[in-house]
């Protein structure tokens, strides 16, 4: 799936990062989201390494990166802290300047990453989320319905870590079709890769500790953070998914950023498997 990148594995001050890194020209890191891993820019990667040196991580707790203990506060798992190592990786690369993709958890690490070092970040762009701090104030029904996962996953620890372990494989395919909307769009070695990483009971329980930290210590960052940011900033979403049928997108982030674009793509909530050439178009435009 990565022909002609360079697998490696990075120490950072709290853990140990797995990614690959290819291409040449300006730097460019992209974070994936739950329950997956770098793996789900294997569609587009190769083409944007034609334009850009792709960094492409595993976050903390997820793949084959380091799951570090946690704390009464999940502060290891916050998004500050997430972004910290994703500062401390492009610099040991040596790269102190760059663009920024997230999807998903990602893009919430992307949020916080440009929020805390500004001036680390030449653009950004964030796929299919709407900003944590807006969509749990503005929790309703229907949210709570289409993203019930961000209330079980925040249960006190072992209840949920329990309930996946005993079949992550069901939980996984669950999850991955149930935000989808395209049926083949996740390829057989993809949802391999998925699984092999997913079934390590300590990232079930890293990514339990993820979202542990959206609904705390997350929150109390964001709540702190009232400067708009300055960089372009591009929205992009599934047209056949929950974010742009629930939110008025654009608006929400223009609450927090003051350059904003943005537009749907074909799909669900897997914009680079499922329409991974609208989402590249998109990408290469504004990148």
């Amino acid at each position: 799936m990565f022909a002609n990148f360079q697998e490696h594995r990075i120490k950072t001050s709290g853990t140990e990062i797995n990614l690959r890194v290819g291409g040449s020209g300006p730097p460019l890191l992209l974070l994936h989201g739950y329950p997956q891993t770098h793996v789900i820019w294997h569609k587009i990667a190769p083409v944007l390494a034609a334009h850009f040196t792709v960094v492409l991580p595993d976050l903390r707790g997820y793949g084959d990166s380091g799951k570090p203990e946690s704390d009464a506060n999940h502060t290891p798992y916050s998004k500050r802290t997430m972004a910290q190592d994703m500062v401390e990786v492009m610099a040991a690369l040596g790269f102190e300047r760059f663009k920024l993709v997230g999807h998903d958890r990602g893009a919430r690490v992307a949020h916080r990453l440009a929020r805390d070092h500004a001036a680390r970040v030449e653009k950004l762009a964030v796929l299919d989320i709407a900003p944590t701090l807006h969509m749990y104030e503005t929790t309703d029904m229907r949210f709570a319905r289409a993203y019930y996962h961000w209330f079980f996953l925040i249960q006190p620890q072992g209840f949920p870590e329990k309930l996946i372990g005993e079949d992550p494989a069901y939980y996984l395919r669950t999850k991955l079709g149930a935000w989808g909307r395209t049926g083949d769009a996740i390829t057989p070695e993809a949802h391999a890769e998925y699984l092999r990483c997913f079934s390590n009971p300590e990232t079930i329980h890293a990514s339990c500790e993820d979202y542990r930290a959206s609904a705390g210590i997350d929150l109390e960052h964001d709540r702190a953070s009232t400067q708009k940011l300055s960089m372009p900033l591009l929205a992009l979403w599934g047209a056949a998914g929950f974010v742009g049928s629930a939110y008025d997108v654009l608006a929400t982030w223009r609450e927090v950023a003051q350059d904003v674009r943005g537009q749907a793509v074909p799909g669900g909530h897997f914009l680079p498997e499922e329409a991974p050439e609208e989402t590249l178009a998109a990408l290469l435009e504004f990148l």
